[in-house]
């Protein structure tokens, strides 16, 4: 499927897309390593043009490299740089290795970026896993072990190991990363145009929001939730929350957590249900204020959007929907039931 996709719709322009040039690909990871792509690729294009070789950045005055760096924070990675680079010319006359464990001995090299160049360099079976990757993984096999945790990377590095096209793995990396960036994006997910959709666990039970899990998230002090309040016919779309979270065992709406605020309107919220889960019938209701509650570690911030469905989509046929009655009985959090209080149509 990903293979197909790739070839007939992935149009994901970048420079070193396709590059077989090891040290291209190699300096376009070491400058992307904590940076965002918007940012790195003039960076990328200023340091090909200075120095089209990996001969020439070697020789070059440390200052004059840190200089052209400048800006992009976390200085060790150009120094990095510059030792990584005068080694290979020094030991290697100027050649990166082409085993995997010499690759990951050089200065600033980690798995992912040994895994780049052992792949797109020398088309070499080694998965590529960037937080790309772990998002698809965790979404399509309906995964919830945290990912920025060490079992969580063991186990999805693993997983990207066995769906690699091992006669393929530079094209098969290529086409995950850019799935991921472009359709299994974090946030508003192109899920109706999906070509796995039919397969994703995580669209076959309303979780893609949910997915992937990380533990960071968990402990941040600041926290954007989004309820979507689904009413088909009278009854309201619920979900027990039984991850190990804030919350735990109670009742929820259809939650989006988000990493920062969003403006939601009209527009904004048909376009993520008919994006996200083809829904093009809904009939938007309100769209609350911002709501907040402090809690002892956390303040949690949101707003919430109320829908009418004519239909019960198929993606939330794990969730509950009860009637009005019965939300009464149901332990919601503080955060919810205050809002439910103020809205009487809802909860009453």
């Amino acid at each position: 499927m990903l293979m197909k996709w790739h070839r007939l719709h992935n149009s994901r322009q970048m420079p070193w897309k396709g590059e077989k040039d090891p040290y291209k690909i190699w300096l376009s990871e070491i400058i992307l390593q904590q940076t965002r792509v918007e940012q790195g690729l003039a960076y990328y294009n200023r340091f090909i043009q200075h120095y089209p070789t990996i001969q020439q950045l070697a020789a070059a005055p440390d200052q004059e490299v840190l200089k052209l760096w400048e800006g992009l924070g976390y200085y060790s990675r150009c120094r990095n740089l510059l030792l990584t680079a005068r080694r290979i010319v020094k030991e290697y006359k100027g050649l990166f290795p082409r085993d995997y464990e010499t690759l990951l001995s050089l200065k600033g090299v980690g798995p992912y970026t040994a895994a780049a160049i052992a792949s797109f360099a020398y088309n070499q079976p080694y998965a590529v896993v960037d937080g790309n990757v772990f998002r698809v993984l965790s979404r399509f096999f309906g995964l919830d072990t945290a990912i920025d945790t060490l079992p969580g990377k063991k186990l999805f590095t693993g997983l990207a190991d066995e769906v690699l096209d091992k006669q393929y793995p530079a094209l098969f990396n290529q086409a995950i990363m850019d799935f991921g960036a472009t359709v299994c994006k974090p946030m508003a997910p192109a899920c109706i145009d999906c070509p796995a959709r039919k397969d994703c666990a995580a669209f076959l039970t309303g979780n893609v929001n949910r997915l992937p899990v990380k533990e960071k998230t968990l402990q941040r002090k600041h926290r954007w939730f989004y309820y979507f309040i689904f009413e088909h016919r009278g009854n309201w779309l619920v979900n027990q929350r039984n991850q190990r979270d804030i919350w735990q065992g109670l009742f929820e709406f259809y939650l989006l957590e988000t990493e920062a605020a969003c403006e939601w309107n009209d527009k904004k919220v048909m376009e993520w249900l008919h994006d996200q889960y083809g829904i093009a019938d809904a009939l938007l209701v309100n769209i609350s204020s911002v709501q907040t509650q402090q809690l002892t570690h956390q303040q949690i911030r949101g707003q919430f959007i109320e829908l009418k469905l004519s239909s019960k989509p198929d993606f939330l046929k794990s969730y509950q929907w009860q009637p009005k009655n019965r939300l009464k009985e149901l332990p919601f959090p503080r955060f919810i039931t205050q809002f439910l209080e103020e809205h009487a149509s809802i909860g009453s």
